[in-house]
């Protein structure tokens, strides 16, 4: 099976699933990011050329079944994977993480795109804290007001005229997000709704700083069959390999 990876979840069965020899996996990463955690599993790093590339790769290397396990604002990959998948006939399941969800003492203003959220921190020259990605940086150029915390994988050239880069990956710990809050007196806070427990504890940083959240909601993806969990991907394919088996006359 091929797994559109990008996310812990996607190296996580990867992992999983080599201990098992009915299966053979192949883990793609997209190659955005420098600094790949490459796993010890098979894997590879680069596109594919769009749905009509990625259903010849599914074709030509005659793959089973497809796992989406991309990160949620993937959207182009995973529009792909379902065009793919209907094109070639191999089974999909997509792995989504469930959203966070706003808690009493949260301060969120939820936007639907990054140009809103860079329109909500507002006229007023503010201290704002970006976490949304390299990708998605250039939305903030139309409030180039602001004084710009970024953290990303890797370090780049943000285009921002006052803008700071700081390079880390998490998790990130709880007591470490509230001090850098607190040491870069951040006024807002800028994040897309990943829903990974890594990032979650800046959110929590923010809520007991009192600093407000601006969080971008998910963009909609095409149809497919989603589960929330490894457990639940791993059953899915137990019951498509079931299947084939009976098929097969197994």
């Amino acid at each position: 099976m091929l797994i559109l990876g990008g996310t812990s979840e996607g190296r996580q069965l990867a992992q999983l699933l080599a201990a098992d020899a009915s299966y053979r996996t192949l883990l793609s990463y997209a190659g955005r990011t420098e600094n790949v955690v490459r796993p010890d599993t098979p894997h590879r790093i680069g596109g594919f050329g769009g749905s009509a590339g990625l259903a010849s790769f599914l074709r030509e290397q005659q793959f089973d079944a497809l796992v989406d396990t991309t990160h949620p604002f993937a959207a182009r990959i995973s529009a792909n994977a379902v065009v793919a998948a209907a094109q070639t006939g191999i089974p999909l399941v997509r792995l989504v993480r469930p959203g966070w969800q706003a808690v009493p003492g949260d301060r969120w203003t939820e936007v639907l795109t990054m140009e809103a959220a860079a329109d909500a921190l507002g006229d007023t020259p503010r201290r704002v804290f970006l976490t949304v990605g390299r990708l998605e940086i250039a939305a903030f150029a139309r409030a180039p007001q602001h004084d710009y915390l970024v953290r990303a994988v890797d370090v780049f050239d943000t285009g921002l005229p006052r803008a700071r880069v700081i390079a880390a990956r998490g998790p990130f710990a709880l007591h470490d997000e509230r001090k850098l809050l607190e040491h870069e007196r951040i006024e807002l806070l800028v994040s897309k709704n990943a829903g990974s427990s890594a990032t979650y504890p800046k959110l929590e940083a923010a809520r007991a700083l009192g600093v407000g959240v601006i969080m971008v909601q998910r963009p909609l993806l095409p149809s497919a069959p989603e589960v929330e969990t490894l457990p639940q991907v791993v059953a899915f394919l137990r019951a498509l390999h079931g299947a084939s088996s009976t098929k097969r006359g197994v």
